[in-house]
């Protein structure tokens, strides 16, 4: 008889009462008491002992009674019927065999049930002459009864205490141990661990506080905690990945985002906060317990290399060991230790600024870089930032690198800040925090200005210290703002000249502007502190302050214009690019440096200076400046990127300009009206950077095909300003999927009841996913009474809301956002339509959680649920789980249940560590994710684990494929990114795609 076959017998529930009977009543506890003896398998069982119940003759009748009941049932005997006494006595004399073993109850279910099995078999011996199924029965049937048995061990009461104190006993034995070892061999896994709890705690130290310019505002202070101060923000992906579902919009909180991708270059603009969210990633990886959400760091090792450090007198970038003195950290490693690990995989590699370092060494930081990722392949993760056109698209894409752009600030998120910052201001500030929120709602320029965490923090600043009036414009705004920290700040605190220098206003600036313009014509953003020093000495004289102490005007302007700072005892740069941009911008105007300003205008790192310049400039000046920026788009009419680059930079100049010309303001807008409709999500992106007059350029939808389409949407979705409402309820009946997709998203950015009804009321529902992102949004879900299939709903949205949007719309696919971590997954309520259900990343969850009798086909999660995997079984139509990076052998057993399963994903090496008695032949389509190349894989652990598989996708690694010809179901292998070794012995039925 089949294995298989008598094994279905044994796991009869008939079987368990009888084998029940061969263990004695439960014990109280532990077992600590008395003597602190351990609980011998000997006084557990009925038939030993002076209290027992069951003598040897009744042990061999109920042995009798199972062999019976095994040889009972369709498909004859598993043995000859002439050798069941035989057998009956064998069985009978193993169970008693229990008896005679030298462990305890914990140590045997430690031991298994085979195990245990092997060591009944030895210790009763099987008889001889027995046939070939009479011994495979008896195997068998030991090993079936050994799984009762330590099943019926684990459920008493005194089980779980003994095993505590099991596991702590030898917990603290083990420690002993470890510490013994490690304080008679001190060698590099102790020196490693010692050097990083002091790298972690100095790491959380210096990145654990966050400046928020214009805060220190009489009695408050500097800097906020981070963990206070941080909004997370979202990044957007690359919308143009043929592979994305048009569905949803490729966008995440950009915290999370190495979470999921192990390679990121991020993208963003001056002040959108890519600095702190390296310095917000560096803190989460060493905190204990982590943040919300960033449990995924726990156990990693940052390096925070902020380039313009790394280089600021020429140097070579630094290998791996050099990565904490060039970046200034003050600790000592053991010898090889960032080799170490970085080659463990653990590293948080964090390359900040690539904009930072002139156009012609970003070449040699890619190179630099790639040198790095070929020495470190595998399980590190790395994040490089830049300004958005600081380098191409493909810059760093053939080294596997995701791009993210970060989003600009939300209404939401602005309104978040903004509280935030009056909370931590101080009582004195909270009469003005309404009247801010009430401005940016209604005032479009105040609204415009607030759209990154630096420039939130400017304008809180400026209304609060100006009791509730803003000035008009950005270049009024950084005015003001320079006037507040230069002079009103330390007056009107009464701070006096502690540094023996009272200066006003005009001669501070032109000092610092000095500053700025020395290090933008030198594209530099540090300078030596000598060096900065003697500039101001030399200025001196020509403002009439030789009775001033160079070095005292040095000092008081590095500690007290709330302008400059000192990231090194001898360097000194400005607290924000943005302000050396304003304050060079000044200085080239002021010294009429037009040539200069043209000729850097295709430099990402002179955009926003080219701006400030035409704002700064009297009209005429504006005028020749907007002028020579369209002759040199001229002169670049072959090169659509650089010609498109300066027409947009003219148009966004323009409206920092006070006053120009109708004729050159009516010449700008024709060129920018060339360049539109944009060619590629780039071009679209870059033409929202004009502001609301590009709304009055861009086509209707009218006779365009549905690629144009979408980045017109596009180009329209990023000008955050309400006109943009109207424009984009234009495309509102447009039935392209990707268009009513990028729609939707552009949800968030505007007033959400005036969009819902211009726009969201009016969209053709078919496959479009809905976002809920908060409780504003679900009402107007509910007061229009939409019905969206395919719904995100975030944590944000209220328990009471969501429970009413979900009973409204009863979704067939529904994805949970933004759950708190260690959060308890509420129950999903009466739906009854779902196919597809999205857990958040750490939700705690339980499969009793999720609705009954709906139609779950496809289950997406992170965390495993607490009650184990086998509740799924009550979803007969689930067909598909998500990718399950290191299950357990628990979690492998509970797979075994899951037979209406036919997708799974794993990586090769939780294949490895799958049980051996774990086989699951009705999964039809396996993704098997390797490591890095240099590491090859075979497909022995596929075939023993998966031998129905008929399409196998490899990603990521070197895979031996000669073993697939075992695989008899096998029809195609797919690949993405895999080195194939062995294919000559591919069979022919079996396709081979990349």
């Amino acid at each position: 008889m089949e294995p298989a076959l008598i094994g279905t017998r044994l796991a009869s529930a008939a079987i368990g009462p009888l084998l029940r009977k061969l263990l004695a009543g439960d014990g109280p506890g532990a077992g600590l008491t008395g003597a602190d003896r351990p609980v011998r398998l000997a006084s557990l069982l009925s038939f030993r002992g002076e209290k027992r119940t069951l003598t040897e003759k009744d042990v061999r009748k109920l042995a009798a009674t199972l062999v019976a009941r095994t040889c009972e049932g369709p498909g004859g005997p598993p043995f000859p019927l002439d050798e069941t006494e035989a057998v009956t006595d064998a069985l009978a004399a193993r169970l008693l065999a229990l008896g005679d073993l030298d462990m305890d109850d914990v140590q045997a279910v430690h031991l298994g049930a085979r195990a245990l099995a092997r060591r009944l078999s030895a210790a009763a011996s099987t008889p001889d002459g027995l046939a070939a199924d009479s011994v495979l029965y008896l195997e068998t049937a030991t090993e079936w009864a050994c799984r009762h048995i330590l099943e019926f061990f684990t459920r008493r009461p005194s089980f779980v205490a003994r095993t505590l104190v099991e596991q702590t006993r030898g917990q603290a034995a083990l420690a002993r141990k470890v510490d013994a070892l490690t304080a008679a061999h001190p060698g590099p896994l102790a020196e490693d661990a010692a050097f990083e709890r002091r790298y972690l705690a100095h790491l959380a130290r210096i990145h654990g506080h966050l400046t928020i310019h214009g805060i220190d505002l009489r009695d408050t202070r500097e800097e906020w905690p981070l963990d206070v101060a941080y909004l997370s923000l979202e990044a957007t992906g690359d919308a143009r990945d043929p592979e994305r579902d048009p569905r949803e919009h490729a966008s995440l909180r950009a915290d999370l985002a190495p979470a999921a991708h192990d390679r990121i270059l991020l993208r963003g603009q001056a002040g959108s906060g890519k600095t702190t969210l390296v310095q917000w990633l560096t803190v989460s990886a060493c905190a204990t317990p982590p943040a919300e959400g960033m449990g995924y760091l726990h156990g990693r090792i940052p390096f925070v290399l902020p380039l313009r450090t790394l280089t600021r007198h020429g140097e070579r970038l630094p290998d791996a060991e050099r990565f904490l003195s060039a970046a200034d950290c003050p600790l000592t490693p053991p010898d090889g230790w960032a080799d170490r690990v970085l080659s463990a995989g653990r590293g948080l590699v964090l390359v900040d600024g690539i904009d930072e370092i002139p156009e012609a060494e970003r070449g040699r930081a890619r190179d630099w870089l790639r040198g790095l990722l070929a020495a470190y392949e595998g399980g590190n993760r790395w994040l490089v930032t830049s300004r958005p056109t600081a380098v191409r698209d493909d810059w760093l894409a053939r080294d596997g690198f995701t791009e993210l752009t970060l989003s600009p600030m939300t209404p939401a998120e602005v309104a978040t800040f903004v509280r935030r910052w009056h909370r931590a201001a101080g009582p004195a500030a909270a009469p003005y925090e309404q009247r801010l929120l009430d401005a940016l709602r209604t005032t479009e320029h105040v609204a415009r200005l607030a759209t990154n965490p630096l420039m939130c923090g400017l304008v809180c600043a400026l209304h609060h210290e100006r009791r509730g009036y803003l000035p008009r414009g950005r270049g009024s705004l950084y005015e003001a703002a320079l006037s507040m920290l230069l002079v009103r700040r330390d007056r009107e605190r009464g701070m006096g000249a502690p540094y023996g220098v009272d200066l006003d206003e005009a001669p501070q600036i032109q000092l610092v502007q000095r500053l700025a313009y020395w290090m933008t014509l030198n594209d530099r953003f540090q300078m030596a502190r000598g060096h900065a020093e003697s500039l101001v000495a030399e200025a001196l004289p020509a403002m009439g302050l030789t009775d001033h102490a160079p070095d005292r005007v040095f000092t008081h302007l590095l500690h007290r214009s709330g302008l400059l700072r000192e990231p090194t005892a001898d360097t000194v740069d400005f607290v924000h690019r943005t302000f050396q941009d304003y304050l060079a911008a000044k200085a080239l105007v002021d010294h009429w440096d037009i040539g200069v300003l043209v000729r850097n205008a295709t430099d990402d790192r002179w955009e926003d200076v080219l701006r400030m310049a035409v704002g700064h400039a009297r009209p005429r000046e504006a005028a020749e400046i907007l002028s020579e920026l369209l002759k040199a788009a001229d002169a670049a009419a072959a090169d659509r990127p650089s010609r498109l680059r300066l027409v947009l930079l003219a148009a966004t100049a323009l409206s920092h300009a006070t006053e120009v010309a109708p004729e050159v303001r009516a010449e700008i807008l024709r060129r920018t009206g060339e360049v539109i409709p944009p060619r590629d999500v780039d071009e679209a992106r870059e033409l929202a950077g004009a502001g609301r007059m590009l709304l009055e350029l861009l086509p209707g939808p009218e006779g365009l095909d549905e690629s144009t389409a979408r980045l017109v949407v596009v180009a329209a979705t990023h000008v955050l300003s309400d006109a943009a409402v109207p424009f984009l309820a234009r495309y509102a009946d447009h039935p392209s999927l990707a268009v009513r997709a990028q729609l939707v998203w552009a949800w968030q950015r505007y007033d959400a009841r005036a969009y819902a009804d211009e726009v969201i009321a009016r969209l053709d529902p078919t496959e479009l996913r809905l976002q809920v992102l908060d409780d504003e949004r679900a009402a107007e879900l509910l007061r229009l009474g939409l019905t969206p299939e395919l719904l995100d709903l975030s944590a944000s949205v209220s328990a009471d809301r969501a429970a009413a949007v979900l009973d409204r719309c009863d979704p067939r696919e529904l994805r949970l956002l933004d759950h708190p971590p260690g959060g308890e997954l509420a129950p999903l309520g009466p739906l009854g339509s779902l196919e597809y259900l999205a857990l958040p990343t750490d939700a705690v969850w339980r499969t009793t959680d999720l609705p009954e009798g709906v139609p779950l086909r496809r289950l997406n999660f992170l965390s495993l649920p607490v009650d184990g995997l086998t509740g799924l079984t009550r979803h007969p139509l689930l067909g598909e789980l998500p990718y399950l990076p290191e299950p357990t052998p628990a979690v492998w057993r509970d797979l075994r249940a899951l037979t209406q399963v036919e997708r799974m994903s794993f990586g090769a090496q939780a294949l490895a560590d799958c049980p051996e008695d774990v086989v699951l032949p009705w999964v039809s389509f396996l993704v098997c994710y390797g490591g890095g190349r240099r590491r090859e894989h075979s497909l022995d652990d596929v075939v023993r684990v998966f031998p129905g598989v008929q399409l196998l996708y490899l990603s990521g690694g070197t895979f031996d494929v000669s073993r697939a010809g075992e695989l008899t179901a096998l029809r195609a292998v797919r690949t993405s990114s895999v080195a194939l070794t062995g294919t000559e012995g591919l069979p022919s039925r079996v396709r081979v795609s990349g």
